[in-house]
């Protein structure tokens, strides 16, 4: 095994170890999420036309766990190694930036993708979801799943405590997340809050990988992906800039 497979298998068998944690803790979450949302406004709000709005709810509640846990992988794994000091052992490999960034990402998309499918296999018997475009689904969820592994990455490097990691979590994740349309068309927001909303890459990513479920969606599916790859791109080649010049990791 060399340098970046094993960098790799260690970053994933960090999360894998306390999967009870990192993978079924989010899953529970998401499952609460679709009992109390589905449950209250089932018969109370209708998006597309013979879809019920659980099954509309589910699509978003999976790419928002998908985002969430790809992020919170890569940026906890480097604050934890920055704090306990033993990211000097890595600084120590022949290892190139290349090299981290396949690893890091890498594990965050995988922890990211088990946890949408953790999601995905529990509230599936909740409420009939329909697949009319299952590439676009595809392809959503690991183009997304990278983004915000290679987000988290960044957010990692920058930060030097938990704290900070926390804030960029709270602060950043997480609004922009509840905010992108996990739980609501677009269309049911006052004019102004709609454009806002166009400025939100999130909601790009929600409502790209809604259309590969019912081949509806509030923008255009094409559009979606150019704004979701062209993000994915730009925090890439930040994180891979990051990792080459050693940003608060070499002194």
């Amino acid at each position: 095994m060399n340098g970046w497979r094993m960098l790799l298998y260690k970053e994933v068998l960090r999360f894998w170890k306390v999967a009870f944690q990192t993978i079924a803790a989010p899953v529970l979450t998401s499952v609460l999420y679709m009992m109390i949302f589905g449950h209250v406004l089932e018969d109370h709000v209708k998006v597309y036309d013979a879809v019920p709005y659980t099954a509309f709810l589910l699509p978003g509640l999976i790419m928002m766990s998908v985002l969430q846990n790809a992020f919170a992988n890569s940026s906890s794994s480097l604050v934890q190694s920055k704090i306990m000091g033993n990211l000097v052992f890595l600084l120590l490999t022949p290892l190139s930036h290349w090299h981290w960034y396949v690893a890091y990402v890498g594990s965050s998309m995988l922890r990211g993708l088990a946890v949408g499918f953790g999601v995905f296999a529990v509230t599936v018997w909740f409420a009939p979801l329909q697949y009319q475009a299952p590439l676009w689904i595809l392809v959503f969820a690991i183009l997304c799943a990278g983004l915000l592994g290679a987000l988290g990455l960044v957010a990692g490097l920058w930060s030097e405590k938990f704290d900070q990691m926390a804030a960029f979590q709270s602060f950043v994740i997480m609004p922009m997340t509840f905010l992108s349309g996990v739980f609501y068309s677009i269309h049911s927001l006052p004019i102004f809050w709609q454009k806002l909303s166009h400025l939100n890459p999130f909601f790009y990513m929600i409502d790209g990988f809604r259309y590969g479920f019912f081949g509806q969606s509030d923008v255009s599916p094409w559009i979606s992906l150019t704004v979701v790859s062209v993000a994915f791109l730009g925090v890439s080649t930040l994180a891979i800039q990051l990792l080459k010049t050693g940003y608060k990791i070499r002194g």
